[in-house]
């Protein structure tokens, strides 16, 4: 019977605290961390992403940070496809070995597997993204409810990437994604992971991540933005789409002020830690604690491992 190895994941909403808690737990318990944001595997996005500096890291290893270019394809797939081996590879050597990030669906993948869907079709993503821009997302998720309500209910009307790919996967296969998924029930389970995720108070929380986003800006995020583009990548990419980025590319093109700027990506931040917070909440295997609560998870952690 094959053993499964051990993690323990730190989880929950952007900026309550995850990276400095898994340094601090990483220290404690001679342990390597594995990044499980989607946006901190892309090459030169690293302020708008909160990626950890050097000094934050602390001399921990950090496994999948700068993996691709903003311009190649990555995905929930490609995600574990990478990072199985490399938790194999630290659990041989005897390390703890913890996956922090807030991508709930990266963490999915791991502990519970992915169905297999279609490759992408790229000339009917095409189409839907220039429908999108005609008629606007809510358009596309009204017609996601027609044929998957499932999915519909579950995906922001504002989500356009998930909104195509569950069109996509429709056209491609001529049955629902939420049909797909429950016909493979996410069983294909591989470690055995104890799950932390970080509670913090919702007021204090939104303070955090408004306080951040200024930080983002002073600390260059406009000249980063601006460097990827110089560098060619296009506004229209996936990973240039995100919090932060797109709010900069419409600052740069003069579309708003810097003072509109940091105010809607403070708000779209806070949207999608709430959105965050949503799916951590409907796993009944996460333990909620809070970042401050360090003896505590280092218990459990201990606990969890047989030390």
């Amino acid at each position: 019977m094959t053993v499964r190895p051990k993690c323990i994941i730190i989880a929950g909403p952007t900026a309550t605290g995850k990276t400095c808690l898994s340094v601090e737990l990483a220290l404690a318990l001679d342990g390597e961390i594995v990044n499980a944001d989607s946006m901190q595997v892309y090459r030169g996005m690293d302020i708008g992403t909160a990626k950890p500096t050097t000094k934050e890291q602390r001399g921990v290893p950090h496994l999948l940070l700068d993996v691709v270019d903003p311009d190649q394809d990555f995905n929930a797939a490609t995600y574990r496809s990478l990072a199985i081996p490399l938790i194999n590879n630290i659990v041989s050597r005897q390390k703890v070995c913890f996956i922090t990030g807030g991508t709930g669906l990266y963490i999915k993948s791991l502990t519970r597997g992915l169905f297999n869907c279609p490759a992408a079709d790229l000339e009917f993503r095409e189409s839907m993204y220039r429908k999108c821009e005609t008629d606007g997302s809510e358009s596309l998720h009204q017609q996601l409810g027609l044929i998957d309500p499932d999915s519909a209910k579950r995906i922001h009307p504002n989500d356009i990437f998930r909104i195509i790919r569950a069109l996509e996967i429709y056209h491609l296969t001529k049955r629902s994604s939420s049909e797909l998924i429950k016909e493979h029930g996410f069983s294909d389970v591989v470690l055995r992971p104890l799950k932390i995720c970080m509670e913090v108070d919702r007021q204090v929380l939104y303070k955090r991540i408004n306080e951040r986003s200024i930080s983002m800006v002073d600390a260059g995020l406009a000249d980063e933005t601006e460097r990827l583009l110089s560098a060619g990548f296009s506004p229209d990419l996936k990973p240039m789409k995100s919090i932060g980025y797109r709010h900069m590319i419409r600052f740069l093109q003069g579309g708003w002020s810097m003072e509109e700027t940091i105010y809607n990506m403070q708000r779209d931040t806070r949207r999608y830690a709430k959105r965050q917070l949503t799916w951590f909440k409907a796993d009944p295997e996460c333990i909620w604690l809070g970042p401050d609560d360090f003896e505590a998870i280092l218990s459990r952690a201990k606990e969890f491992l047989g030390q």
